[in-house]
């Protein structure tokens, strides 16, 4: 996906699609990572669909250890920091006002979108294809807070979701993450709600 980058990521992927014919590099013009990840899953054709951060903060061997978990019946796997056997790079730290109103902002989003989820913000999440059919189309934040959003479907659609632990998770320094992202995700957690309580993803 190529959501308007400034760098020369598409540039790069057009070139590695050349010898790959995998690789196929989609335009989406409306800005958010939402609006990018969304029209990639709706592009997809595999049976099982992954996306994650490009900054590689969550490293692509934790898809072998995932992948397992659909094949015993879950319906959404997703990559978590906050649950047993987590681990942190200790030079991929995150600055403590990032660590603090991340545990501030998860016990916002459980009270009103998803209880029981610890991490609903770690960028990668796998789905079948029957679950990211049932979810991206429904999406109506495009914002930082997606992934709430994509989580609070997967549960309203009665998806079975699975929480994992990322070993070696490393936050990337040049992150576009700054504090103003916190108080945006907890109001569009606040869509989220009124949508669950509106039936709107029904």
């Amino acid at each position: 996906m190529d959501n308007n980058s400034k760098d020369d990521t598409s540039t790069v992927a057009r070139t590695c699609a050349q010898d790959c014919p995998e690789i196929r590099v989609i335009l989406e013009s409306k800005q958010g990572k939402g609006h990018a990840v969304a029209t990639g899953m709706r592009a997809a054709t595999g049976k099982v669909r992954l996306f994650m951060d490009a900054d590689h903060s969550t490293t692509i061997d934790h898809y072998d250890r995932f992948v397992p978990e659909l094949e015993r019946g879950a319906d959404v796997v997703i990559g978590s920091i906050a649950v047993e056997g987590s681990s942190i790079k200790h030079e991929g730290r995150e600055p403590l006002w990032r660590v603090i109103l991340g545990k501030l902002g998860n016990k916002w989003i459980q009270v009103f979108a998803i209880w029981g989820i610890h991490d609903t913000q770690r960028g990668f999440k796998i789905f079948t294809a029957e679950a990211a059919d049932a979810i991206f189309p429904r999406l109506t934040v495009f914002g930082w807070g997606f992934d709430v959003e994509v989580l609070a479907i997967a549960r309203t659609r009665d998806l079975t979701i699975k929480e994992m632990p990322v070993i070696g998770w490393n936050n990337d320094p040049n992150s576009k993450v700054n504090v103003w992202a916190y108080p945006k995700v907890l109001l569009q957690t606040l869509t989220v709600f009124w949508n669950r309580i509106t039936r709107r993803y029904r």
